[in-house]
This record gives C-alpha cells, structure tokens and sequence, in this order.
C-alpha cells in the first residue's frame, strides 16, 4: 500500500497509513501552542544513559492494537498507537516543570510505586524540582494545599500498600478542579485512576484545552479488577490474583478438612471477572468459578445446587469461587431505595453476593438433606487484604515503566493521553479511547474453556 501522512507542528505523524497500518492521533500541545519552544532531551547529558540513534523513539515506531489476524480479513488498515518513550526534542524546560501527581478511587497495589517512580523520574532522569502530591483525589486541587515531593521523601514507598497521598472517590468538580490547577501553576498533572477517574480525565483535559491552558495532562489507569480496556492489564492485577490464590488455597484446606465442606471465597470483580477466572486458572483447587459475565441459577437441572451435591458426594468438599459482581440479576431485592444507591463514584452498590451463597447453601442443605447429616460452609472474602497489599515485584516493574512512560510522554509535549502496555509494548493511547473501552472476559475464547474443562462446572444454559 502506497504511505500517506499527515504531520502536526510536533514533528508526530497522525493518521500515519503504511503498510496497511493507521496510527492513531495523539493530542500535542502544539496543537493550542503553536509557538511553543522546544528544547533537546535532557537525557542527553544524563550521565546514566548514552544516547544512541536507535535510543529515542521517532513518529514511525507504533504499536498495533491487534496482532493477530486471520488470512482472510478485511483489508481495512489495522489500528496503532504510537510507542512509549522518550522522544529527541522535549517541550517543557526541566526548570520550570510544575508537576502535580494525584491518586483517585479504591486502593489497589503499586499505587505507591507508581508514584515514587513518577518523582523519581522527573527528579533523576529530567531534572524537575518541583514535583507535588494532591491528596484526596480530584477533591484535593480544591479542598487542600499539595505536598513537595522529592526522591528522599518517597524512596521507600513501593514496599507499602495503599497510597501515601491518599484517595477518595467522588469531589469531582471541574472548573474548581481546573482552576486549581491553574492557580497553581502546575503544567504537568499526572492522573492515577481507575475507568471513573479517567472519564474525568477526560472532562479536565478538554477544559484545559478550552482555556488553552499549556498543561501537558498524562493518565495511568489503575483498576485492580483488571476492567480497563485496549492495555493488556492494569497495574495490581497480578498481585491480586497471587493474593486471591491464597485465599483459595485456604478456603479448599477448609473444605476439605469438614464434612461435605464448601469454601466460598468472594472476589473483586464488579463488572468483571478476570481476578476470579485467573486465580481458578492458578490455584486448581476451585470446583465452580462464577463471574459477572455469565449468568447462573441455583435451583433445577444444571444449577449450582445439583452440580454441587454431586461434587460433595463424589469428592466429600467443594470450592466456589464467586466474583463481587456475580448474580447480581438473582439476589432478591427488598428495598428498591437500596437498588437505586450508589457510591461517591456513581456506581451502582452492589448486593453481597457472597452472604447470600453462604446462607442460600445453608438453606438448601437443611430442606433437601437429612438432619444430623453434617455439612459447612467456610465464607471467606478477602477483597480488602488483596486491595491493600504491597505490589509484587512483577507489578513493581510494570509500576516503574509505566510511570517512566507516563513522564517522557508529558515532556515531549503529549497531552490527554494515557500510557499503558498493548501487545507487551507501551505506548500512548489518548484518553478518551480509554474513557470508553470495556475489557470483559470472553466467555467464548479459550480461557474460559479452560475454566470450565478444569472444573467441570455447568453453563448454566440448560434451565
């Protein structure tokens, strides 16, 4: 295929199409600033890295949103992103950099890593000095005064769990929040936040644009549930499911040291059920994994119940591991005041899945089974714990390269973009794209029937 190109004031190529490949458009600050003053990479003069022609990324090094393709289909150009990293020309002078770093929504492991490595990259690697932290989520440009941060203040922080700076959902106040910003002076924000968060990120990013503001905004999505969609996974996401695989392990050492035991351990997953299918996927100890995207029912042929009175008289215990989200649709609900609740994000409150299991396989086994017959069931839900804990060392290093590619887009002057890993590669996708996308597990692939050949459990479809 012939190449055509389009090439902004930044010297990036948009809408790039070579060899049946398009690049998506990545917002510059040029685009409002035209006249910005470019600068050469501090990098350059950084004694720990020695440039070389292959060391900065150009405006032909993309990543493909998809890489596996059928023979036979469509001819239509495939999607790419442009890759993470740092670029020759910069368009912030290290000086007068005014960085603002804030942590929205629930807790979820290396949320502080992510932001040591955010300070001490602009420390180290470009030479920013002024470097804050927001506390309190989006609230926290408006409601209190940020916090300097420097390498010496945050050197420890990837060992602990949660977030220094702390966090909270809800506060969203746009023109409060902006004008915060701009108060401030900050030029840099970088935003660490889960698919609320970024929906945000959205709204801020175009005010900004609106006042044309010279404020280069840069997003990290953070979702422990792994629900964020085209990167490959959110950071956390495999600390949760070492830490869920333990509770599992624990749950079946439970079951199995009963009488017709059943370890029900509920986990994360509201509208998704990666955690779950991947610790039963890990663990092998799990009989039954339910997860939001697949209905289940109790009672009749098919159902729960059956399937597990066989695997109690076949094996003497069970495991059933069942995402927060789950069986949402079957949970009588009394109160519709309940219903319609929803928490400071504008999420719906869910019902608990797993007290209901517990006390639904309680009733089951007194109405169908004799009296002195001896049955347990052993409730374990361990979501805060997982949510909680330090990262471990594989989310460390995605932490660390993510928040360094976070930084070296900023500097070259994106804005509006989120980095994060597509195929194994980091690149820059902008923020909107991310805003929208959904990453439900695909119950017709092979995991899935991965799943359920390692379980046996029923599909649920032959009420």
């Amino acid at each position: 295929m012939a190449s055509s190109a389009t090439t902004d004031a930044g010297g990036e190529e948009h809408h790039l199409t070579i060899q049946n490949i398009r690049v998506q458009k990545l917002p510059h600050l040029l685009h409002t600033h035209p006249s910005l003053r470019s600068h050469p990479n501090p990098l350059d003069a950084n004694p720990f890295f020695h440039p070389s022609s292959e060391f900065y990324i150009t405006p032909s090094d993309v990543v493909l949103r998809h890489i596996l393709h059928g023979v036979s289909d469509s001819p239509e150009p495939r999607l790419a992103y442009h890759r993470a990293g740092p670029r020759k020309t910069v368009y912030f002078d290290p000086g007068h950099v005014r960085a603002a770093i804030v942590t929205c929504g629930g807790l979820c492991p290396g949320m502080n890593t992510v932001i040591r490595e955010l300070v001490v990259g602009l420390w180290d690697l470009y030479g920013a000095r002024h470097i804050f932290g927001v506390a309190a989520g989006y609230r926290g440009f408006y409601s209190g005064e940020p916090v300097a941060l420097n390498p010496k203040m945050v050197h420890d922080w990837h060992r602990k769990g949660g977030t220094v700076l702390e966090t909270s959902r809800g506060g969203f106040d746009l023109h409060r929040i902006v004008d915060g910003i701009q108060d401030r002076g900050f030029n840099q924000v970088y935003i660490i936040g889960g698919d609320g968060t970024m929906r945000g990120m959205v709204e801020i990013f175009n005010e900004i644009q609106r006042r044309e503001l010279n404020i280069a905004v840069a997003g990290i999505p953070k979702t422990v549930d792994n629900d964020v969609g085209i990167i490959d996974r959110s950071f956390g996401f495999q600390t949760a499911v070492e830490m869920a695989q333990q509770a599992i392990s624990a749950a079946h050492t439970e079951a199995e040291s009963a009488v017709n035991g059943i370890g029900l351990v509920k986990l994360m997953g509201r509208s998704t059920g990666h955690i779950a299918l991947h610790a039963t996927l890990s663990s092998r100890d799990v009989d039954c994994c339910l997860i939001p995207e697949t209905d289940f029912y109790l009672e009749g042929r098919g159902g729960l119940l059956e399937f597990l009175d066989a695997r109690l008289k076949e094996n003497g215990h069970a495991v059933v591991v069942v995402a927060e989200g789950a069986g949402q649709d079957v949970i009588p609900r009394s109160d519709v005041a309940h219903v319609e609740e929803k928490d400071e994000s504008g999420n719906p409150v869910f019902l608990d899945v797993g007290g209901w299991l517990k006390s639904e396989l309680k009733k089951w086994w007194a109405r169908d089974h004799v009296a002195d017959e001896l049955f347990t069931v052993k409730y374990i839900d361990p979501t805060y714990m997982i949510r909680a804990v330090p990262a471990n060392a594989t989310d460390n290093l995605y932490c660390t390269l993510v928040a360094h590619s976070a930084i070296h887009g900023a500097m070259a002057g994106y804005t509006g973009f989120v980095s994060g890993p597509i195929n194994g590669n980091y690149a820059y996708i902008p923020v909107e794209e991310v805003a929208r996308a959904k990453n439900p597990v695909d119950t017709r692939d092979h995991k899935w029937a991965w799943v359920r050949s390692l379980t046996n459990q029923p599909d649920f479809e032959n009420r």
